[in-house]
């Protein structure tokens, strides 16, 4: 399922992109959800506590007080992987938007045969992005997060928390299934505790630093982690 956010300070054009897509996904037999803005600065606040749950975003340039532009600058600046399309009256200004990485450009009101390859364009360009995420499921949410954000996971019962440097996410899940699908650039230090390798500052006695926090190191890992921790930091 896509999560598809537009942002346009004009209700009928986000009504119009809606309808529009929705027609589109609907001959694609893929399923969307819906993210309404009506303007960038309730966008970048929604995402404050939200990072990761958006797949692909239409940003409307000429909005009122944060233009399209730099709400897609300060987008970009908290979430590399997103996918941008701007929607605009004009087309001046277009090649602008390479600086953050766009996707593409749209002329309002867009057409149905210019939807349909900018949804095929997202949808690869998010299958090249999951090779470098890790995605969970919590409830009815799936996040993406980018693995050079991940400091560590920590498991508690059946929860699993990995925890980045500007906020966490918790689902339900076993530590062991994770560090499998993970592979060897994450650390196993504890029975509760997965690094990622690149992540760790440094090794005191029995503890790691990762992010400013000491995690335990278990007798039962120490071997195993100190020969992983000492290879991630001579491939640097």
């Amino acid at each position: 399922m896509l999560r598809i956010g537009i942002c346009d300070d004009v209700q009928e054009a986000r009504f119009a992109l809606r309808c529009a897509l929705e027609r589109v996904l609907e001959r694609q037999s893929e399923e969307a959800a819906f993210f309404e803005f009506s303007g960038g600065e309730g966008l970048l606040r929604w995402l404050d506590s939200h990072a990761g749950e958006l797949d692909l975003v239409f940003l409307d340039l000429e909005m009122g007080e944060l233009s399209g532009m730099e709400t897609a600058r300060r987008l970009r600046a908290a979430d590399d992987e997103v996918q941008l399309v701007f929607m605009t009256g004009h087309a001046e200004g277009v090649f602008e938007g390479y600086s953050v990485g766009a996707l593409g450009y749209l002329l309002k009101p867009p057409r149905e045969d210019q939807l349909e390859p900018v949804l095929t364009r997202a949808r690869a360009a998010l299958c090249r992005a999951l090779e470098q995420a890790y995605v969970c499921r919590s409830g009815d949410v799936r996040y993406r997060i980018p693995l050079e954000q991940i400091l560590y996971f920590v498991s508690d019962r059946r929860r699993v928390t990995c925890v980045t440097a500007r906020r966490e996410y918790t689902f339900y899940g076993k530590l062991d299934e994770v560090a499998a699908e993970l592979g060897g650039e994450f650390v196993r230090v504890h029975q509760r505790y997965l690094v990622r390798a690149a992540a760790v500052e440094r090794i005191e006695g029995a503890q790691v630093m990762v992010g400013g926090q000491a995690l335990p190191v278990s007798r039962s890992c120490r071997e195993q982690a100190l020969l992983a921790l000492t290879r991630a930091v001579l491939e640097e």
